[in-house]
């Protein structure tokens, strides 16, 4: 799944971190990290920002419908 315009970093960590199962990002080399490890999170927020605090895009990898569905609502909420 491909998440646009993530403005609330804070909140899409802790939706990630409230989801049950994996929830990877795959990056555009084709990495796949684990978003659930803060040592990813740390890792991947290095490499997305520049000086923003806003994400344009990411492609992540859900296991559990329901995280998926909790990704989903974050996205739909305006973040």
């Amino acid at each position: 799944m491909k998440i646009q315009n993530i403005t609330n970093v804070e909140k899409f960590f802790q939706v990630v971190d409230s989801c049950k199962g994996k929830v990877e990002l795959i990056t555009s080399e084709g990495d796949v990290l684990n978003l659930k490890s803060k040592l990813c999170q740390y890792v991947s927020l290095a490499n997305i920002f520049s000086n923003d605090a806003y994400i344009p895009e990411l492609e992540l990898k859900a296991y559990e419908e329901e995280d998926v569905q909790k990704l989903i609502d974050f996205m739909m909420s305006g973040n």
